[in-house]
């Protein structure tokens, strides 16, 4: 073999390997999933659970990241972290897929494949309740499906190398590290509801424990976000503002909050608020934990 064709064959096959070293690599940490025991959770077929299953999907986000027909959403430059973001036709998603699958994704970030999300926000929903997942799978279901062509998510090669070489973690693992529940609800059942609310609204955006940064910030997709304690500074009637609006006291715009806010807060129930407010307005009497890696030090 002539040396020039050698030389030119080794310059095409070194990059080959080198991408198909940090494909196989990515795809290997992508796939190290456990997941829990399949969702046999009885699916409701009433009214009442299908309007539970409706507020669910409102105020845990699904219409914001979905469409409002929950069409699907091609992110585009909107966020192009993962190169290409898509969130899929939720509806479409539904019937397609058993409860199982569906519940999966949701809840513990494992895509119909049994591969790692990367892009969905299951530490979001990981301590959803069987119930309440139960009746959001309803709801999906019997969404009307809306058409609508999405291209395909796509994962570049920047964020390969990092998943390759374990400088980034996949949403499972984020999954992983949400705290634990910890207010008792037989001895103060209004603030352990308001722990469930906070740990299944705010934590997407407010650090797993909500006492402040995400993961939007830690991997530079976003500003920092506040310790969820600063609520304690807020009036009742001005934290409801502030959920319904997106407007801090004053009328002050809180960028991200604002646009969140309206879409998804207006339809909590007072009782919701009541409880939501009893427990975040308490927070400053707790510490914050420390050595956390969604509050990176600065």
């Amino acid at each position: 073999m002539r040396p020039i064709l050698l030389i030119v064959m080794m310059l095409i096959a070194v990059p080959l390997i080198g991408f198909g070293g940090v494909y196989g690599m990515s795809e290997a940490r992508l796939r190290d999933m456990k997941r829990n025991a399949p969702f046999e959770w009885p699916i409701p077929t009433d009214t009442a659970s299908l309007e539970r299953g409706r507020h669910i999907a409102r105020t845990r986000g699904c219409f914001g990241c979905h469409g409002q027909q929950l069409e699907g959403w091609d992110f585009g430059e909107q966020w192009d972290w993962p190169e290409r973001a898509v969130a899929p036709n939720l509806a479409a998603y539904a019937r397609d897929y058993d409860a199982a699958t569906i519940e999966a994704a949701v809840r513990q970030g494992i895509d119909r494949n049994g591969r790692a999300l990367t892009s969905m926000p299951s530490y979001n929903f990981r301590h959803l309740t069987d119930d309440d997942m139960a009746a959001l799978i309803a709801f999906l279901k019997s969404a009307p499906v809306a058409g609508k062509k999405l291209p395909k998510a796509k994962l570049g090669w920047s964020v390969r190398w990092d998943f390759a070489r374990g400088a980034e973690m996949h949403i499972g693992q984020w999954v992983a590290l949400v705290p634990p529940l910890r207010v008792d609800p037989v001895k103060d059942p209004q603030r352990a509801r308001g722990e469930y609310l906070a740990m299944t609204m705010c934590n997407e955006c407010h650090g797993l424990d909500v006492r402040g940064e995400s993961l939007y910030s830690v991997i530079g997709a976003g500003r920092p976000t506040p310790d969820l304690a600063i609520v304690a500074a807020y009036s009742r009637e001005d934290f409801e503002t502030l959920l319904e609006t997106g407007l801090a006291s004053g009328g002050r715009e809180l960028g991200l909050m604002s646009l969140v806010a309206p879409d998804r807060f207006p339809d909590l129930a007072d009782e919701e608020l009541d409880d939501l407010y009893a427990f975040l307005s308490a927070l400053p009497n707790e510490p914050v934990p420390e050595n956390v890696m969604w509050r990176p030090e600065n």
